[in-house]
């Protein structure tokens, strides 16, 4: 069962589920967390929560994709009353590719000898899979922003004026909620484009969370029913409607080095990251990105990010900020 949150001028609000080619309204839930909440305190399903809410009043998904129609599609996951209550993460080194990538950006001249990223991808080839019961080694793990940094199918990713770059991270994205008990309860899956500045990265590999510190997106559909096993798919780059650089990913555990309890474990064992009622959504790291193939984006350019089992391509624009960078100061309280 796949869902897409929707907004309309009139109508604001709502949450849809995929019935290709129409979406199928839900009746009252205006968001997939308050389904969610609504789901973990009536002890049910989330799946039959969704079902009991399904009226007759449908739209046309082809019409709302191309963004033809009043209704405009939202991230597929969100906190809809404070974005501030939404922590938007992920992990890093997780994939064999995106190891080497980052190997090549951060190599010491002629050193011969294996860096941190390369190291640490070891790591959890070795120490990421732990048996039932016993907690292994931490992964990577970066800060993206709240959820005022998500933007959805069909919106520009913006390069701002203090960047240095910015390019395309297409991963699988997981929708988090924390009850009120503080114990974190998975949604489901979603295309992610991560969306981060490799350039600054490349400059020094402790820059890496300056360069996360970008908006990202995800959608257009939140799957919530699919198994995080094995995920195949692809990721281009389109320019003036031509593709300009391509490549064939995947993701899911059989493809990374960590298991997804260990990923969950090491982002949820923290306190700050258990309040009540907060939202979350984290990014499970790019198998490939066209940086490493030294593509330079443009302007304009469209990337997209398309998984075989989570729906429809996510689609944005790189949206290059003209406006030089420009410096501004906290102010002081008057003594």
């Amino acid at each position: 069962m796949h869902l897409v949150q929707l907004n309309h001028p009139d109508r604001g609000r709502h949450v849809a589920i995929v019935d290709e080619p129409r979406l199928a309204l839900l009746r009252s839930p205006t968001s997939v967390y308050q389904l969610a909440r609504t789901a973990i305190e009536r002890g049910e399903a989330l799946a039959a929560v969704v079902d009991a809410e399904r009226s007759e009043d449908s739209l046309d998904y082809d019409t709302v994709y191309g963004g033809q129609s009043d209704w405009r599609l939202l991230p597929a996951f969100d906190h809809p009353l404070d974005p501030a209550h939404c922590l938007v993460t992920g992990t890093g080194l997780t994939h064999q590719a995106s190891a080497a990538n980052r190997d090549k950006m951060h190599q010491a001249a002629a050193s011969g000898q294996m860096n941190d990223s390369l190291r640490m991808y070891q790591w959890g080839v070795e120490q990421g899979r732990p048996a039932a019961g016993a907690i292994g080694v931490q992964p990577e793990w970066f800060y993206k922003g709240t959820g005022t940094a998500l933007r959805a199918h069909g919106e520009p990713l913006e390069q701002p004026p203090y960047a240095d770059d910015g390019g395309e991270e297409p991963e699988v994205a997981a929708a988090y909620v924390i009850d009120d008990a503080g114990m974190p309860w998975r949604i489901g899956f979603a295309p992610g484009n991560e969306f981060s500045d490799h350039a600054m990265e490349k400059k020094n590999y402790l820059y890496l969370a300056h360069s996360k510190l970008r908006t990202c997106a995800i959608g257009p559909e939140l799957s919530i029913d699919e198994e995080f096993h094995s995920l195949s798919g692809s990721v281009a780059i389109r320019r003036d409607g031509q593709v300009v650089w391509a490549h064939e990913i995947q993701s899911g555990e059989a493809n990374m080095a960590h298991s997804l309890a260990n990923l969950e474990y090491h982002h949820f064992k923290y306190t700050a990251h258990r309040v009540p009622g907060q939202a979350h959504v984290h990014f499970f790291g790019a198998a490939a990105f066209s940086f490493g193939a030294q593509v330079q984006l443009a302007n304009g350019d469209v990337m997209e990010v398309a998984w075989h089992q989570l729906g429809r391509p996510l689609q944005n624009t790189l949206q290059i900020v003209p406006e030089e960078e420009t410096l501004f100061a906290a102010r002081s309280f008057p003594r």
